[in-house]
């Protein structure tokens, strides 16, 4: 172990100032958008390239700088995507090795250790409001410093198994995109309509919590869905939830148990995130689940479910939160092809997207887990890299 300042990792900062957000231009990066080890520009602000130059002179970020947030969610970090022009905001600072002693790759992998989650505490400010790190004490958290080319081994295995996981994410993207376009092509192709409800339509169920304080209720083999387990999802197919219930738990709440390919959609302060379950699950009463009567008619459900969320949000009311009520989906009117081939039709279109889609979630999750398993043991040297041992040796 070696302090970061010793090992040549030299930190800069920005300015201690927020720029307005120009609207279009070169991203300015927040502490949100450090999420899960990766930059996310999906609501980033801008900067005009007027002005980038004059926000970046105390530093210009360039491709694989590692950001480091210093407040708020201390210790998230990300590195820069290659070719991404940006700036870096209040509260966070740029890593980056210069005395060669720190492969820069390796330098990404060791700011998510175990043992610097541990100097990060040994160094944290505890805030009333933000817990937070001084710029001056960060070059002097440690991290594991093996030679070079185990360095260069770490990240090569952890690198790629991370590469997977983002092209994963890519084709669930696409999916998404393309299985959107192409049920707006199919709307237009359909000549014969009939007006129904979703309620008369599909079976419409809510959902129930058990009673929290019965230990016996919980912790069982039942998925047990929150909204927040459907808004935190990156994509919509949910394979897992934070807390499960029992079958006592299931039975004591007026709450089913639904089958996969359920689409369930949150309908309480947050109107509209949805999740279609790829395991039995039951919700709490945050959601409205719908199940299509042919099987065929699942992705015109969904589709046409998220394409009229500005409609539910008209008709959410609430004086605590917005909410829609079952009642009020279920009299929603729907319109529906006469022709059945027509679902048919939509359904041989998207439905092995989906699956394609669905496959590459889950393989995520557990290339996720094994690289979550790798890392503290080859950073701690109790697991060796493919390769290291030769690369020691020519070295």
């Amino acid at each position: 172990m070696k302090s970061m300042g010793e090992a040549g990792v030299v930190l800069y900062d920005c300015e201690h100032k927020t720029p307005p957000d120009e609207g279009e231009g070169y991203p300015y990066l927040a502490i949100p958008n450090i999420q899960g080890g990766r930059i996310d520009l999906s609501e980033v602000r801008r900067i005009s390239g007027a002005r980038i130059d004059e926000w970046n002179r105390r530093v210009v970020p360039t491709e694989s700088d590692i950001v480091f947030t210093r407040r708020g969610r201390v210790g998230d970090s990300a590195p820069i995507p290659k070719d991404l022009k940006c700036s870096i905001g209040q509260n966070l600072v740029i890593l980056r090795s210069e005395g060669g002693e720190v492969d820069q790759k390796y330098l990404r992998w060791a700011l998510r250790g175990p043992a610097f989650a541990a100097e990060i505490q040994r160094m944290l400010n505890v805030g009333a409001v933000f817990d937070s790190l001084n710029c001056a004490d960060i070059p002097k958290m440690r991290i594991p410093v093996p030679p070079l080319p185990e360095q260069r081994a770490i990240a090569e295995v952890l690198g790629a198994l991370d590469d997977k996981i983002e092209s994963n994410q890519r084709i669930v993207q696409k999916v998404i995109e393309l299985s959107t376009a192409l049920f707006d092509v199919w709307r237009s192709t359909v000549s014969d309509w009939t007006t129904t409800t979703f309620g008369d339509f599909g079976a419409v169920f809510g959902g129930a919590t058990p009673k929290t304080g019965n230990p016996n209720y919980w912790h069982g083999p039942h998925c047990w869905l929150t909204p927040t387990d459907a808004t935190h999802l990156d994509s919509i197919y949910l394979f897992s939830s934070a807390r499960t219930i029992t079958d006592a738990g299931l039975a004591s709440a007026s709450t089913e148990l639904h089958p996969p390919g359920t689409i369930l959609m949150t309908s309480r302060a947050t109107i509209g995130a949805f999740a279609v379950n790829q395991v039995p699950c039951a919700p709490n009463q945050g959601f409205i689940a719908v199940r299509p009567v042919h099987e065929d008619q699942r992705w015109f459900l969904f589709h046409e479910m998220s394409r009229r969320v500005p409609e539910m949000l008209d008709r959410a009311n609430g004086t605590t939160f917005p909410e829609i009520s079952r009642g009020s989906f279920k009299s929603m009117e729907l319109l529906v092809p006469v022709n059945n081939s027509a679902y048919r039709s939509l359904d041989a279109a998207v439905s092995p997207l989906h699956m394609r889609a669905a496959q590459a979630v889950s393989e995520t999750s557990l290339l996720a887990a094994t690289r979550d398993t790798l890392l503290p043991s080859l950073l701690s040297g109790r697991l060796r890299p493919p390769g290291a041992a030769e690369l020691l040796e020519v070295s």
